[in-house]
């Protein structure tokens, strides 16, 4: 076996790099992000408000996924690789605090503390891999593009109101365009997918951790709603279809689809490219799903007679689809295939939408989550007639 490589993962055959304990830590911050995040949505259920939420979780997700990748090369065991992701820590739980008012007065300290992590990391991963040509053009395209996003999100927090939200529309397009077209640089040139060494099972290991935050933060929510509340047969059945639903969508998205993914990006012909569009992109709208699907419970646990209204109407019903679209395209984007089951789920929560507003918010919320139940009883089904 050859020496490794400085602060870079040594790579063994038929074996995959495990998901250290460091990067666990890490994720803790996250967990506060995606409360942080849940909450600014219940506090501002309007138009706006649901833009703002949605710049901020693909902030949030682009801090957390770009980390990710950087952990797929470098070892997060090396003492320099840990102090690295503590003074990221450092940095998201100050992201993370700066949430409730980064649209108000803490804008410029949401963006230093983004602008922090993107360009901090990537000028820490191009000094670690310094003599390693065939790393180094790669990072320098990296750290281009992020140092250019930065000047966008820091002009914006010191911008307000509508010209903040256009600079930070236009950072987060810098944000989310730049792997698209292979970090292209005048002078440095574009990279390709094939550059990079992708260790697919890290990947899927760390995006399912990731949504089991999310899914954790909706139970968390759930528990804390009921809390200091009578606990009245309509409160308790919201609780019991709350606690339901987030099992069903775990189900869904831990079936075989999960495993099998790593497995059949490790077999393609471009496993770079499958891995970028898989985890980097289609991942964040299962994410954004669970999140809303945690409004609408909420929502529902504290009005679960009466009217159902459109904003309770479009989390219980829109939360749910977008977790089922989201692992819809991500499957499609692995296996090349669409899924039968969750395009029935899909069309199951449509058909629930004409209905939205002659039943009450605790049966709407129970028919929206039989959608999701049938959906994983039918691929479980599947999966045992296939013996998988």
């Amino acid at each position: 076996m050859t020496k490794a490589r400085p602060l870079l993962r040594e790579r063994h055959e038929h074996q995959h790099a495990r998901v250290t304990y460091v990067e666990l830590f890490f994720d803790l911050v996250f967990v506060f992000a995606v409360t942080q995040l849940s909450h600014a949505v219940l506090h501002h259920p309007t138009p706006l408000g649901v833009l703002h939420a949605a710049m901020l979780l693909g902030a949030v997700w682009w801090a957390w996924v770009c980390t990710s990748w950087i952990t797929n090369w470098l070892d997060p065991e090396r003492v320099p690789v840990r102090l690295m992701m503590f003074l990221l820590m450092g940095a998201g739980l100050v992201l993370s605090a700066a949430i409730p008012d980064a649209f108000g007065k803490g804008g410029l300290v949401f963006a230093c503390a983004y602008a922090f992590i993107q360009v901090g990391r990537s000028l820490f991963f191009l000094i670690s891999i310094w003599r390693e040509p065939a790393h180094r053009m790669n990072v320098a395209r990296i750290l281009s593009w992020v140092t250019l996003s930065a000047v966008f999100w820091i002009a914006g927090g010191l911008l307000d109101g509508e010209t903040r939200v256009i600079a930070w529309l236009v950072a987060i397009g810098i944000d989310y365009l730049s792997a698209m077209v292979g970090f292209w640089t005048p002078g440095l040139g574009r990279s390709t997918t094939s550059d990079w060494v992708v260790e697919g099972a890290h990947m899927a290991e760390r995006t399912a951790l990731f949504t089991i935050i999310a899914l954790g933060e909706s139970i968390i929510v759930t528990g804390a709603t009921v809390v200091g509340i009578p606990w009245t047969p309509e409160t308790i059945a919201a609780f019991a279809t709350s606690l339901v639903g987030s099992i069903a969508m775990w189900w869904i998205y831990f079936s075989f689809t999960a495993e099998a993914a790593s497995e059949a990006i490790a077999e393609s012909e471009d496993p770079g490219a499958i891995a970028r569009l898989a985890y980097t992109y289609c991942h964040l709208i299962p994410i954004a799903g669970i999140i809303v699907a945690a409004v609408g419970d909420e929502w529902v646990i504290h009005h679960a007679s009466g009217h159902t209204d459109v904003k309770v109407a479009a989390a219980v019903i829109g939360g749910p689809a977008l977790f089922l679209a989201g692992v819809l395209v991500f499957k499609l984007a692995v296996f090349r295939q669409w899924s039968l089951t969750r395009l029935v789920g899909l069309a199951l929560l449509a058909a629930l939408v004409p209905l939205a507003g002659h039943v009450s918010p605790l049966v709407l919320s129970m028919l929206s989550t039989l959608a999701l139940v049938v959906v994983g009883a039918w691929e479980t089904w599947l999966a045992s007639r296939s013996g998988r």
